[in-house]
């Protein structure tokens, strides 16, 4: 037999391919169907509308989670929460204190989900552009990112907000990629 005829793989009609380990004929057209939305789900999240997305709404969720945490620490005089608040039952108080919480949340929220989809969609258009996946990607888009976010500052706050995100970013991302000690 011929070396080369031992490196080709059979070939197999569209939709007949084996089936995995423990399926019956019969499954086939449910596991073509799931298969199909597999395919689907990989294909929108590794969209870059999709990581943008994703990172948007996961900043919003952890900027109004920090919120929350800082508002519970927050310090305020109690004498001049008796002058605002004068006349006020109890239940008005404590809508008047939650009504100023969420608007917290909601501000420092935004702000996370704002800075993350920026991140994420820059750094995404890099990495597809470049079609390469390394430490370069999240360094040129915290820097591209550090200066969008510095704009209205000035060139000098442009550069050094661009170096100083790309500085963090380089950091975590160092960190993220680090290869897991074999201690176990």
């Amino acid at each position: 037999m011929h070396p080369m005829h031992l490196l080709v793989a059979p070939l197999y009609p569209a939709g007949r391919e084996p089936l995995p380990p423990g399926l019956k004929e019969e499954d086939r057209e449910q596991f073509m169907q799931a298969k199909k939305y597999q395919q689907w789900m990989v294909m929108g999240m590794e969209s870059c509308v999709a990581k943008t997305v994703m990172a948007g709404v996961g900043g919003l969720g952890i900027g109004a989670f920090f919120s929350l945490m800082s508002a519970s620490f927050a310090y305020e005089d109690p004498y001049l929460r008796q002058q605002t608040q004068t006349g006020m039952t109890n239940t008005q108080k404590a809508r008047e204190i939650f009504k100023e919480m969420g608007r917290g949340m909601w501000r420092t929220g935004k702000g996370f989900g704002q800075v993350g989809a920026l991140f994420a969609g820059i750094e995404c258009v890099i990495e597809a552009y470049r079609a390469k996946n390394d430490m370069v990607n999240p360094v040129a888009a915290g820097f591209v990112a550090g200066g969008v976010l510095a704009r209205h500052s000035g060139p000098r706050a442009v550069f050094g907000g661009g170096l100083a995100f790309a500085a963090f970013s380089g950091a975590i991302d160092w960190f993220l990629r680090r290869e897991s000690s074999d201690d176990d």
